[in-house]
């Protein structure tokens, strides 16, 4: 992806391939699970033209929609005897905008949750923040930046249950980590705020970041997405799979099941860029 052009770029399709595959050593029952791993259907300048999500053993997958409007699949077995597998192939194509998006206001993108509580730590931050950048519009920059400069990037410290005020204590962290701060910040400031989780060109995994609701004179919000890992505005690298008020509302993949076996997971996914546009 190093050497596309990305200056210019008024349009981009993408392919996308994903599997998950659980193994176990016994035969496990009553499995309940839940993926959300499909890109939404429409996302602001994001379109999925073709779309196929299926389960190895053949098994049917229900479709639904949760709250926020990301596609669910829901899949029921009595039985699995070794292992179940996922795949997923997905077409979507990205065009660009004269201006930045706007949506009605919803209050929850102000909802506080266990993974975005404010501690003293943060909310002397979001205080300083405030006071120190009045236009909400900066101040989606400045917690970015804020974020980014406090934190050091590094797997294997935190986990999916560590809370922005954990994570910021010890200011190491995953994307994550830098995306639940940066909400507990703007939320905490008067800014709402929402978990993206989806892909970036170039990683092998998926990735996170914040799409800021700055409000606006008129009563609704600008949609300011920044990504505060990488201390950017987001672009044509990024698709977006599901929003949320924090990870535990877009979790890729969950369940339950029965069973004295602990399942193994093993993914793969595969991101390409199938087509660019330029500016004449």
């Amino acid at each position: 992806m190093a050497d596309i052009a990305w200056d210019g770029v008024v349009e981009a399709r993408y392919r996308i391939e994903q599997s998950l595959r659980y193994e176990y050593e016994r035969p496990i029952h009553d499995l309940q699970h839940r993926l959300i791993i499909a890109p939404r259907a429409r996302h602001h300048d994001q379109e999925r033209y073709a779309h196929r999500l299926w389960a190895t053993p053949a098994i049917p997958l229900v479709a639904s929609r949760d709250a926020f409007g990301n596609d669910i699949a829901s899949v029921s077995v009595d039985r699995v005897e070794r292992e179940i597998a996922f795949g997923l192939e997905t077409s979507l194509v990205r065009r660009a905008r004269g201006e930045r998006p706007t949506e009605a206001f919803d209050a929850r993108w102000l909802d506080v949750g266990r993974l975005t509580a404010l501690d003293p730590a943060l909310a002397d931050a979001a205080a300083d923040l405030r006071r120190a950048n009045a236009d909400p519009f900066v101040r989606a920059h400045a917690i970015v930046r804020f974020v980014h400069a406090h934190m050091t990037y590094a797997k294997r410290v935190t986990d999916v249950g560590t809370t922005a005020a954990q994570a910021f204590a010890g200011a190491r962290g995953v994307c994550q980590d830098f995306a639940h701060i940066a909400i507990s910040l703007a939320r905490a400031s008067g800014i709402g705020a929402r978990y993206a989780s989806g892909h970036l060109l170039g990683e092998g995994a998926t990735h996170a970041w914040v799409e800021f609701l700055v409000p606006r004179a008129s009563g609704d919000v600008t949609v300011l997405s920044l990504d505060p890992t990488y201390c950017n505005e987001t672009d044509f690298r990024y698709i977006v799979v599901a929003i949320g008020r924090d990870y535990d509302d877009v979790p890729p993949t969950s369940g339950v099941f029965r069973g004295t076996s602990a399942g193994t997971l093993t993914t793969s996914q595969h991101v390409r860029v199938t087509e660019l546009v330029y500016a004449a």
